[in-house]
C-alpha cells in the first residue's frame, strides 16, 4: 500500500542520514553537556520526543527512527518475531539510573545554564572524524546483532533508550484523555485471519488485542502495518478524544 512504502522511504532516509544525527540522539553526551550545565542537542530531541507522544504515540519509531529503517533491513535476513514479552523491561533498567545520572550531573553543574544544540558536533554533522566512526558503527553494529539473533526490532523492545520517553508519554495521554493519534478496532469485522500479526513490525499480538476490543499497547509503533494489512478494515487509526 502506498502508506506503507512511503512509511518506508522515511525511515530508509533517515537511516541514510543516520551519520549525520546519531549524536543528537546521543545518550552520553546529554550526560557530559549536563556536567557543565549545558542543555545538548539530544536533551532537545528527547524533550520533543516526550511531548510530541502526548499526541502522536510512538510513531516516532515507526515512521521517523533511523534505527527503524536499519531494523527493517535486517527482516530480509531474520524475520522472526521478536520474543519481547517480560524482557521489554530490560529498556527501563538502562533508561532510568541514565535519567538519575542526568539529573545528578545537572544538580551538580549548578543547573542547566546554556544551551548548545551542538555541544561536541564540530559543523553539525555527527560522524564528522574518525573517533566518530567507532561510535556509529558500534551501535549499528549493536542494532544489527540484536535484530540477527534476538528477532524483529529488538533494539526497540530490550534497549532503545528513546522509548520509555514516548511510552510515559502515551500513559498521560491515556490518562487525561485528550485526542491523540492511536489504533481503534472494530472486532465484529474480524475474520481471524491473523494477517494483523503475522505483519507486525513489533512482534505483537494484534489479533489478540482486536478480539479484546482494544489496541492499548505500550510497544505499539503505530507503523500501521497492520491498519493497511486488514483487507475487512478491524483496525484503523484514530485521533479521538478517550482512552484508546
Amino acid at each position: 500500500m502506498k502508506r506503507q512504502r512511503v512509511r518506508k522511504a522515511l525511515i530508509l532516509i533517515s537511516f541514510f542520514l543516520f551519520p549525520v544525527t546519531i549524536f543528537y540522539l546521543s545518550p552520553v553526551l546529554i550526560i557530559e553537556g549536563a556536567s557543565h550545565g549545558i542543555v545538548v542537542g539530544s536533551f532537545i530531541i528527547f524533550a520533543f520526543l516526550f511531548f510530541s507522544s502526548l499526541f502522536l504515540g510512538r510513531a516516532f519509531c515507526g515512521w521517523v527512527c533511523p534505527g527503524a529503517g536499519l531494523q527493517e533491513i535486517c527482516f530480509v535476513v531474520n524475520n522472526k518475531p521478536a520474543r519481547g514479552g517480560k524482557s521489554n523491561w530490560i529498556k527501563y533498567f538502562i533508561w532510568m539510573p541514565w535519567i538519575s545520572v542526568i539529573g545528578m550531573m545537572a544538580v551538580k553543574a549548578g543547573g542547566l545554564k546554556k544551551i548548545d544544540i551542538f555541544y561536541q558536533i564540530p559543523y553539525g554533522i555527527s560522524v564528522s572524524h574518525p573517533h566518530a566512526y567507532v561510535v556509529y558503527y558500534g551501535f549499528v553494529g549493536l542494532i544489527v546483532v540484536l535484530s540477527l539473533t534476538a528477532g524483529k526490532r529488538a533494539f526497540f523492545h530490550y534497549i532503545c533508550w528513546m522509548a520509555p520517553f514516548m511510552i510515559i508519554g502515551t500513559e498521560v495521554r491515556n490518562f487525561f484523555k485528550w485526542p491523540a493519534l492511536h489504533l481503534e478496532t472494530d472486532k465484529d469485522k474480524c475474520i481471524n485471519c491473523e494477517t494483523c500479526s503475522k505483519n507486525c513490525t513489533m512482534s505483537l499480538d494484534v489479533n489478540g488485542m482486536v478480539q479484546k476490543g482494544s489496541m492499548k499497547n505500550s510497544e505499539c509503533i503505530l507503523c500501521g502495518e497492520c491498519v493497511d494489512g486488514c483487507t475487512q478494515g478491524a483496525i484503523r487509526y484514530s485521533f479521538r478524544g478517550g482512552k484508546k
